[in-house]
């Protein structure tokens, strides 16, 4: 299958294009820069898109399309994401970084037979993402025991430096997780 993912220089984007690449996928990604795009392909991802600059449902397209969609975007990128996604593609929302409302046509919807999903670990209880914690080590331990997934840091602060780090991740800048330290 072939996952499309935006903000793919995000700690959550960095880890989904592993994790697919690990299990065989192909994987696309979009960012807004020369930098960010080539971190993505750094990462293994087969395609990657400045979402500023071109129509990448388009290239995606062209390329064979996505069977799901993780989605950080929202806003006007739901339209171009079912644009991409393929017959009986899956699209998954989980934040909106160009805001909470899409206008979508429900006729590609029917037409291709799509799924439209949401999540946040924010409403679920302990117990769950204690669960789902546990389903992901299981399945993803062994890529990261082998380093094919690997954590990607792109800077630590200490905690006192909290607004700073702050202000690295609101500027976009970075490649995978911003860390804070405690203790100095």
């Amino acid at each position: 299958e072939a996952l499309l993912v935006h903000g793919g220089t995000s700690g959550i984007g960095v880890m989904a294009i592993m994790a697919a690449k690990a299990i065989g996928a192909r994987v696309f990604a979009t960012a807004s820069s020369a930098e960010k795009l080539a971190a993505i392909e750094g990462l293994g991802a087969d395609g990657a898109f400045n979402y500023a600059t071109c129509k990448w449902e388009d290239e995606i397209r062209k390329r064979g399309g996505a069977d799901v969609v993780l989605d950080m975007a929202g806003g006007d990128f739901v339209a171009r994401n079912l644009e991409a996604l393929n017959f009986k593609g899956r699209h998954v929302s989980i934040a909106f970084l160009r805001g909470a409302k899409a206008e979508i046509n429900l006729f590609e919807v029917m037409r291709k037979r799509l799924r439209l999903s949401g999540s946040t670990m924010k409403a679920r209880s302990l117990a769950e993402k204690a669960r789902l914690a546990a389903a992901i080590e299981q399945r993803f331990w062994p890529y990261l025991a082998s380093g094919a997934i690997r954590p990607v840091t792109d800077r630590v602060f200490p905690l006192q430096d909290a607004a700073a780090a702050h202000r690295l991740m609101e500027a976009g800048g970075h490649v995978g997780k911003i860390l804070l330290r405690p203790g100095g």
